[in-house]
């Protein structure tokens, strides 16, 4: 289950590049043409925020874990660290001119995110709320850490209801 969550987050993580891309080059679901383009453009964006929304119901199934109180040495906000990438993947899906093209840069950017297997930043996630952290644990540990809450001081807080993503990845549900 753990390893089908991943290729699901990966997938996730990199499908707005084919929706920028598809707004980009104003496709049109076929069964949508007698509406306006924007009916497309909708559904579009919403199937990324629907299939987010899946992925919290699927880490349910994820393996527990924990972090126990004091055993966080430092905190950092992550939430803005991945703009960049972001950014540079929609100037990508911009600059593609054909549906083969883009299949390829998505099949090379989805590969790449997959195995590098150490962040599953979803910038949808902060539709739901959701904040990134860096945190440093006791043992000298650098984890990324998908949680609701707002976090800002270290040593005060407990996570008794984390789901194991990989070994240096969680999500607090």
């Amino acid at each position: 289950m753990k390893y089908l969550y991943q290729l699901f987050l990966a997938f996730n993580s990199t499908w707005l590049i084919a929706v920028v891309f598809l707004v980009k080059d104003k496709y049109i679901f076929t069964v949508l043409e007698k509406y306006s383009m924007y009916f497309s453009w909708g559904l579009f964006i919403l199937i990324p925020i629907l299939l987010t929304a899946l992925s919290f119901m699927i880490a349910r199934k994820l393996p527990k874990d924990n972090l126990q109180s004091g055993s966080v040495m430092e905190i950092e906000l992550a939430n803005n660290n991945f703009l960049p990438t972001y950014l540079g993947y929609f100037f990508v899906s911009l600059g593609v001119n054909d549906i083969s093209t883009l299949i390829v840069v998505f099949l090379i950017i989805y590969i790449f995110t997959y195995l590098s297997q150490t962040l599953y930043f979803n910038p949808i996630f902060l539709l739901f709320g959701y904040h990134f952290y860096f945190i440093k644990t006791s043992a000298n540990i650098k984890i990324f850490l998908i949680t609701k809450r707002q976090l800002k001081t270290p040593g005060n807080d407990h996570f008794n209801n984390l789901r194991r993503i990989n070994n240096y990845t969680f999500i607090e549900l």
